[in-house]
């Protein structure tokens, strides 16, 4: 059976006023679902907890930055989870929580118990859902991004494939705004496309190109298959699961283990 993970950024998640796209979530459900009945282990790492409580609640003036993050993580977690229980409900699907730190991730009895949560639940048929727990990190205990959580989450757990959803196709030979760019559909291993990146973050989440293309290369080199694509395609899981050359992406090939 193989394994991959799924990780869904802000972008894909929210609307332009930053509230969570009920039409987008369900979409992401029902294809993950179509992924399962296809004999596919699936673990998601999902950004958007932040977005949503942004949008469902004002921090008082006198939080800081990290206090307000904080909040927002808080009150969007329970947000978020609730629509995710909700649709995988419909399906039959139990899913779990799981809310981790970088720390977690560092080796010794965390990241066994972690790891072994995340199996457990893998072989009861249970969807593990991944966040980082924003409500209790402060910046130095914080990932780069979900993109960085997703790399390591993968890693983890042996996955054959992680595949990045965002609001762009993948990597572009040039800027993404210039009509001439074109989506770089495979990058071998060998293959530096660097010089491409732009340092441009997303608007709603912390992450940006430079981290999905540092974290994908690292991947790839370590043997797991890595895929770029635009999660606000109709049906873009389950077109890389079914008829990949028709799918815009950039997959990285993984190095030959």
């Amino acid at each position: 059976m193989k394994r991959i993970v799924i990780k869904v950024g802000s972008n894909v998640l929210t609307r332009e006023n930053g509230t969570l796209d009920i039409t987008r979530v369900s979409s992401l459900a029902d294809q993950i679902q179509a992924l399962r009945q296809n004999g596919i282990e699936v673990i998601l790492v999902t950004s958007g907890a932040v977005a949503c409580g942004r949008s469902l609640t004002k921090a008082a003036p006198a939080l800081d930055e990290v206090q307000q993050r904080q909040l927002y993580a808080a009150v969007g977690q329970v947000r978020l989870m609730d629509q995710y229980y909700r649709l995988f409900a419909d399906y039959g699907i139990a899913v779990g929580q799981i809310l981790t730190m970088k720390k977690n991730f560092e080796g010794g009895e965390e990241y066994d118990n972690q790891r072994g949560c995340m199996e457990g639940m893998l072989e009861s048929g249970v969807l593990p859902i991944v966040n980082e727990n924003d409500a209790v990190s402060i910046t130095e205990l914080m990932f780069t991004d979900n993109d960085e959580l997703s790399g390591l989450v993968a890693t983890m757990m042996g996955a054959d494939t992680l595949v990045i959803l965002s609001n762009i196709d993948g990597l572009y030979d040039g800027d993404p705004a210039d009509p001439e760019s074109r989506v770089v559909a495979r990058i071998e291993p060998e293959d530096d496309l660097s010089s491409c990146i732009g340092a441009k973050r997303s608007s709603a989440g912390r992450g940006g190109m430079q981290t999905k293309y540092k974290v994908a290369k690292q991947l790839a080199g370590s043997g797991v298959r890595v895929i770029l694509a635009n999660g606000r395609r109709d049906g873009i899981l389950v077109s890389l699961a079914t008829n990949p050359q028709e799918a815009v992406h950039t997959e990285f090939i993984p190095t030959k283990k």
